[in-house]
């Protein structure tokens, strides 16, 4: 038999190494006039409500055309549940657009932003949108907290690949 402090430190242990990874794949696209696209990557509750942003790719230098955070409202269904409501850049969230590519995010479950999901049904969002191009949004259900290792994804059809989402308690 263990004793009881033994267990909450095995617990511990094994709440701490749980790790949520997230892969965005972004296609190749055979285009005359081909920009990278803006992506946001958040979770989403079962209301529909951010739960946490987990990612923002957007253009971060100033150009002829603007600041690359003014064409952030493109993202549609990120700027309006979200997006217009932050102050950019988001520390630890923003970041530059990606190219062609999987592109790993990795996140400590013990730590924020997954620390804070309360038990439930959520969804892992992914949008995309490209100047001349299209726009594209896909949703990853999960059940949280994690309680056995899964593996789920979605494939676009445009502006996204393969979005995979591995969850491991």
């Amino acid at each position: 038999m263990r004793h009881p402090l033994m267990l909450s430190l095995l617990l511990i242990a094994s709440s701490a190494a749980a790790e949520i990874n997230v892969t965005v794949e972004i296609p190749r696209i055979d285009a005359s006039e081909y920009h990278r696209p803006y992506v946001a990557v958040w979770v989403e509750d079962g209301g529909h409500e951010v739960a946490a942003n987990l990612a923002v790719w957007y253009a971060q230098k100033e150009t002829k055309e603007g600041a690359g955070s003014k064409w952030l409202a493109d993202l549609r269904q990120w700027w309006r549940r979200s997006g217009r409501d932050q102050t950019l850049p988001i520390d630890g969230v923003s970041g530059a657009t990606r190219p062609v590519g999987q592109h790993q995010l990795r996140f400590d479950a013990a730590k924020p932003p997954f620390a804070a999901l309360k038990p439930g049904q959520y969804a892992l969002v992914v949008e995309a949108v490209r100047e001349v191009g299209g726009r594209e949004l896909l949703r990853i259900p999960f059940d949280w907290p994690v309680t056995a290792s899964r593996h789920l994804d979605a494939k676009g059809e445009h502006e996204l690949g393969l979005v995979k989402l591995d969850l491991n308690p």
